[in-house]
Formats: C-alpha cells, sequence, structure tokens
C-alpha cells in the first residue's frame, strides 16, 4: 500500500479502505478460480454486480471502483499485466447530501459554553475558535503542534489529507483563546509527554477524537441546539459564511484544502437555500402565496 500513500499521496484512512476493497476483489477472484494476471472486463463487470447490493451507498461502490482502478494502474507500472481490465468501468454518480450548518448565533452560542475559569474549559474554548475560524477537519486540529501557529502574523500551518500542507490565517478571536490558553492552561496539562502537541488532554497527550466530541457534543446541547451536529458542522459552518458574506469560491477551496472544487461547489447549494430564505423572509413581496 505504499504505492497508494507515497505516490498517489492518499490519506491514511482512504489507504486502509483501499486495502480491504482489494482483499475482498482478491478473495472474489480466488472463489471464481482466476487468476489475477487473466483478469478481463467481464470478470471486473461480474464483481461489481457481485458488490453492489441494494444497501450499498453509491459512495462506496464509487470508492471499490477506485480501489480497483488504482491497484491495476500499480500493476501496469510494475510490469504484473500488460492491459488494464478497468478502463471502461465508470463509476456512479453519487449523491451529495446537504451538510448540517449552524448559523452564526448557534455557532456563538455554543462558543460562549465553555468554562472560562476552567482549565479544560479554556482549552475547549480555543479548539472551538479555532476549529471554527480556520475551518479544520478535527483531525488537523488535533494534530496541530505549537510550532505549527505563527502568533506574529496569525496564520497556521496545518497537514490534511494526504498530508498536503496548507496556510490558514487566523481571526483575533482565536489568537485571543490560543494565548489565553498557553498562558493558563497548556502547562499545566503538559506532563513531558505532548512531544509539542497544541491540545492536550488530562494525562498529557494529545487530545482524542472520542475526548473532544465528546465534551463537543455536551456544549452544544448546553446550549440548546438540537439538530444533529459534530465538529465537522463547524468546517462546513466556516464554508458557508465566507460564501454567504461574497467570498470567492476559489478560495473558500484554498482555505478549506479541496483538491477538486466541485467539493466545494456543495456549499453554494446551501448560500442559495439561504438567499431563498433571506427574500421570502424580509422582501415585501417574496413570501409564497397560501
Amino acid at each position: 500500500m505504499g504505492y497508494l500513500a507515497g505516490d498517489r499521496g492518499f490519506s491514511f484512512n482512504t489507504v486502509d479502505a483501499y486495502e480491504r476493497d482489494i482483499k475482498q476483489f482478491a478473495e472474489y477472484i480466488i472463489s471464481e478460480s482466476r487468476e489475477l494476471n487473466k483478469v478481463q472486463e467481464v470478470d471486473i463487470a461480474n464483481y461489481i454486480q457481485f458488490v453492489n447490493q441494494p444497501a450499498l451507498a453509491s459512495a462506496t461502490l464509487s470508492r471499490k471502483i477506485s480501489s480497483l482502478k488504482n491497484f491495476f494502474r500499480f500493476l501496469i507500472e510494475e510490469g504484473l499485466i500488460k492491459e488494464d481490465p478497468t478502463t471502461v468501468i465508470e463509476s456512479p454518480q453519487i449523491k451529495r447530501k446537504l451538510p448540517s450548518v449552524l448559523d452564526v448565533s448557534e455557532i456563538e452560542k455554543i462558543l460562549k459554553e465553555p468554562d472560562s475559569k476552567d482549565i479544560l474549559g479554556i482549552r475547549d474554548k480555543a479548539a472551538l475558535e479555532l476549529l471554527y475560524a480556520c475551518g479544520l477537519r478535527i483531525s488537523e486540529l488535533l494534530n496541530l503542534k505549537v510550532e505549527n501557529i505563527d502568533f506574529n502574523e496569525s496564520f497556521l500551518i496545518c497537514y490534511g489529507k494526504g498530508e498536503k500542507e496548507r496556510i490558514v490565517p487566523i481571526g483575533k478571536y482565536a489568537v485571543d483563546s490560543l494565548n489565553l490558553y498557553l498562558a493558563k492552561a497548556r502547562d499545566v496539562l503538559d506532563k513531558g509527554k505532548s512531544d509539542g502537541v497544541l491540545f492536550l488532554g488530562k494525562h498529557g497527550k494529545r487530545m482524542s477524537r472520542m475526548g473532544f466530541w465528546k465534551r463537543f457534543k455536551r456544549y452544544c446541547l448546553k446550549a440548546g441546539i438540537s439538530k444533529k451536529v459534530s465538529p465537522h458542522t463547524f468546517r462546513h459552518s466556516f464554508a458557508t459564511h465566507l460564501l454567504e458574506g461574497g467570498a470567492d469560491l476559489r478560495v473558500v477551496q484554498t482555505l478549506l484544502g479541496h483538491n477538486d472544487i466541485s467539493t466545494t461547489q456543495i456549499y453554494t447549494h446551501i448560500t442559495r437555500d439561504y438567499l431563498r430564505k433571506v427574500i421570502r423572509d424580509f422582501h415585501p413581496r417574496g413570501k409564497r402565496g397560501k
């Protein structure tokens, strides 16, 4: 799987999923008494039909096909086979679900919940402010190191999917919360095991995803947020609020670290819905007839 991580730059989670897909394919080929170097297009088509059960999501099927395409591309490059049997196979069109988004007032309610007199509350406040201010993925947030923050220029360096580096500016609220966390809380949490990680748990090591999620959920409940949300909702809200404010789509793409702008374009659907709501609610002739 070094080909996927090194040559293709895929993330650990993607490599892990692809590995499972290839093992499933190998088991199928063995069960059909076929040899790998003799697999043909019809074998690939039969396999896809075999795995494409009614309950299988189109995104999962698309990933399985992508796994096969990358696998056979690797075999071609290594000279292990001469022809690629996956070239005529097309991936299904993925139905993208619109992500859940919080409005600004809901974000502010959540940000007010951490206790500023408690060490963990100070930490959580800084983490939440940074999550929303920079549109980070939860893994990017929790993997940040102190050295990744430039307080003089107010930006951070994070590493996204495939260890792709990007630079993101940090707003004043997040900078202030980070300064307070570093001054009042982080040294207390650090027990010499942090390896420079920015956000630490009670035992002095990197805060866990589950630990962060539980505290995030608690703050949402205390803030009276009833809709289904997760830390990733802050990232969706970050992008949506930028576009609602008039930010260029390409800029938002860069800030989010998306390789393909089509991934970012999903947020334009959300902003169109928002604009329709504004017209409906505030324009004198915007209301629909009963």
